[in-house]
């Protein structure tokens, strides 16, 4: 396994240092948001897409994921009445894959809590179609670029729509396609029935990305969520891909998030 922090938490640092401080502190790579560059990434040239990439081998690291890809856009929504809307949000997730292969992302995350609920008035079967719907393209291009798109589930109190790891899979499924998969993620777990790691094993290892944080909205070892099963889990299942730390709470500040969070999960992994 190999770990990853999100870039959001170092808000207002220019990226050659994110990606310095993150080396230091014993990260292999960066996950990146989108929205820390730009309102959309049509708003991030390719010369600056180039120059991201470059940063970040420079830096001796990877770009491990795009994620909150459609965070403070306006305008898309994947279960959205209006057949415009769902074309726009179609067209722009291709957009996401350009941009992502183009700084050296092989994984999308897709959470988007507020672009996927179900509006008053669409069943989930409904919805669930126009989601596919709106995904296909997406999916034939990241196909093409190399790229997996992660369908993350995400607790109620989020979202109506995919709250659960195995809603996700059979999600995923439907496509038929190693470009669509999904991400397990300790917070959004902590909501569903049984223990982390036994939502974990469930899966068999059919997951493709792995966000570290704890139900109190903060870094792995803030909180009470004890990640030594939780990386036993991750070996039983076989999992050897990212594991990316993504907080939403930043009362530590970046660099005591980050440090500290790196730590723990050393302690917990063992490496």
């Amino acid at each position: 396994m190999r770990f990853s922090i999100c870039n959001e938490i170092f808000e207002g640092w220019p990226l050659p240092e994110v990606f310095s401080f993150a080396r230091e502190a014993g990260y292999d790579a960066l996950e990146i948001a989108p929205f820390t560059l730009g309102k959309t990434v049509r708003d991030v040239s390719l010369g600056r897409r180039r120059e991201i990439r470059q940063m970040a081998a420079d830096a001796g690291m990877e770009i491990s994921a795009i994620h909150w890809v459609l965070a403070k856009t306006d305008g898309f929504h994947l279960t959205s009445p209006d057949p415009a809307v769902r074309e726009r949000t179609s067209a722009y997730f291709v957009e996401l894959v350009e941009f992502g292969t183009q700084i050296g992302a092989p994984v999308m995350v897709v959470g988007s809590p507020k672009q996927r609920n179900l509006e008053p008035g669409v069943s989930p079967a409904q919805g669930w179609d126009w989601a596919v719907e709106a995904f296909r393209p997406a999916v034939e291009q990241a196909g093409k670029r190399g790229m997996v798109i992660c369908i993350e589930p995400l607790a109620p109190s989020e979202t109506n729509f995919i709250n659960s790891a195995a809603e996700a899979r059979r999600f995923a499924d439907q496509f038929g396609s190693p470009a669509m998969d999904i991400i397990l993620d300790v917070k959004a777990m902590t909501a569903e029935r049984g223990t982390v790691p036994e939502v974990i094993r469930a899966t068999g290892g059919r997951f493709g990305y792995f966000h570290a944080n704890d139900s109190n909205l903060k870094g792995p070892g803030f909180g009470e969520e004890d990640f030594r099963p939780i990386a036993q889990a991750l070996r039983d299942v076989g999992y050897d891909g990212t594991v990316s730390v993504e907080v939403f709470r930043f009362d530590e500040g970046p660099r005591v998030i980050a440090v500290q969070s790196r730590e723990y999960l050393r302690r917990a992994f063992g490496c």
